[in-house]
C-alpha cells in the first residue's frame, strides 16, 4: 500500500501567498509578522502527515471496508450506534498501532526498497522511539477502547490481530518463508471476527466463513504487488514467492486461492442465509475476479504479464462483495 507522501505538506500554497500580500498592502501588519505562523501551520501538517503515514491509513480504510459488513450482518441491520462507533475507532487504532509497529521493525528493508525509501522513518523525519511510542499507545487505547464500548471478546480479538500481524507476520514469517503473506495475512482477517462479536458477544460459522474469503483473498491480492515489485523485495532480500519463483508457479498458485475464495464467497450464501442481493453480488463479481486471474495467467503465458490491474481489482472485488453483504440485510 502506498503510504502518504510527506513532501506533499511543504509545496506552495497561493491561497496563503495571496493572503498575506493582502495584509501587508492593508498596513494593519506587517508581511513579515504573518508568515512565520504560515510557516509554523506547513511544519505542524507536515509532522502529523508523517507520523499519520506510519500507520498506513489507507490499509486501515480496507480493513474497515469488512469491519461494517461483518457488524451490520451480525445485527441483522443497524448494530447500537455506540458499539459501531467504538468498534470503528477501536479497529482503527489497532490497525494503526500493528501498522506502525511494522514500519519500526521493517524500517531496515524499507531504506532497501524503492517503493518504500521515502518513508518517514527511512528519511529520518519521525524518529524510531516516536514511532514505537506511538505504536504502544495506539495498540493500547484500542483494546481499552474495544472492551469499554463492545465486549471482552471483541477486545481480545483485536489485541490477537496486533499480535498476530507484529509478532507472527513482520517478526516471524515475513524475512523466512514464501508462505509469509498466507499465513501472516491472517491479522487482516480479524476485522470481521472483532466486528461480529463486538455486535453478539461471541462467534459463530457465518463471521468464520467472512473471514476465509478474506483468508483466500490475500494472496491473489498481494502476489500480483509482489511481481510488480519483484526487484525490490529481492534487493532486501525478503522471499516473497514471486521472488523465489516463477510468474508460471504463482500464477497457478494465485488460480488455486482464488477459487477458494470465490468459494466461500458462495458457501456463505447458505451458511449466514444471504439474500438474493448478495446471491447475485457474489457470482458476478466471483466471475469478474477469475477473468482477470485467467487474463494474468495469459499474460504471463505471453511474457508481458500486468499483475497491478489484478492488484486493483482485487481491492474493487472486496470492497463490493463486504458492500453487498452489509447491504443485505436491509433487502432480503
Amino acid at each position: 500500500m502506498t503510504a502518504l507522501n510527506p513532501e506533499e505538506s511543504v509545496q506552495a500554497n497561493p491561497a496563503a501567498d495571496a493572503t498575506a500580500a493582502n495584509v501587508e498592502s492593508s498596513g494593519s501588519v506587517p508581511a513579515e509578522s504573518a508568515q512565520p505562523a504560515n510557516s509554523a501551520g506547513k511544519s505542524r501538517w507536515r509532522i502529523f502527515n508523517d507520523y499519520l503515514a506510519l500507520t498506513k491509513p489507507r490499509i486501515i480504510e480496507l480493513l474497515l471496508v469488512t469491519t461494517v459488513p461483518a457488524m451490520l450482518l451480525a445485527a441483522d441491520g443497524w448494530p447500537p450506534f455506540g458499539v459501531a462507533i467504538g468498534t470503528l475507532v477501536g479497529g482503527a487504532l489497532a490497525a494503526g498501532g500493528a501498522n506502525t509497529f511494522n514500519s519500526y521493525l521493517d524500517r531496515d528493508i524499507d531504506a532497501l526498497m524503492h517503493r518504500t525509501e521515502n518513508r518517514p522513518l527511512v528519511s529520518g523525519a519521525v524518529p524510531p522511539r516516536h514511532a514505537l511510542i506511538l505504536g504502544w499507545t495506539l495498540a493500547v487505547l484500542a483494546v481499552i477502547i474495544l472492551a469499554a464500548t463492545s465486549n471482552l471478546v471483541a477486545a481480545a480479538l483485536g489485541a490477537a490481530a496486533i499480535g498476530m500481524y507484529v509478532l507472527g507476520y513482520t517478526l516471524l514469517l515475513k524475512r523466512r518463508t514464501p508462505q509469509n503473506i498466507v499465513w501472516g495475512g491472517a491479522a487482516g482477517c480479524m476485522p470481521v471476527l472483532i466486528g461480529w462479536s463486538a455486535v453478539t458477544g461471541g462467534l459463530a460459522w457465518s463471521p468464520v466463513v467472512l473471514f476465509m474469503i478474506v483468508f483466500f483473498w490475500t494472496p491473489p491480492h498481494y502476489w500480483p504487488l509482489s511481481m510488480r515489485y519483484r526487484e525490490d523485495y529481492a534487493a532486501a532480500e525478503v522471499p516473497m514467492l514471486p521472488v523465489v519463483s516463477e510468474d508460471t508457479t504463482v500464477m497457478v498458485r494465485i488460480m488455486r486461492y482464488s477459487w477458494l475464495m470465490v468459494g466461500c464467497s458462495l458457501l456463505l450464501i447458505p451458511v449466514a442465509g444471504m439474500g438474493w442481493l448478495y446471491s447475485v453480488a457474489a457470482v458476478l463479481l466471483g466471475a469478474g475476479f477469475l477473468w482477470q486471474v485467467y487474463v494474468l495467467r495469459g499474460q504471463v503465458r505471453a511474457g508481458v504479464p500486468r499483475p497491478m490491474r489484478l492488484f486493483h481489482g482485487s481491492i474493487t472485488y472486496l470492497s463490493l462483495l463486504f458492500l453487498a453483504v452489509g447491504v443485505d440485510p436491509f433487502v432480503g
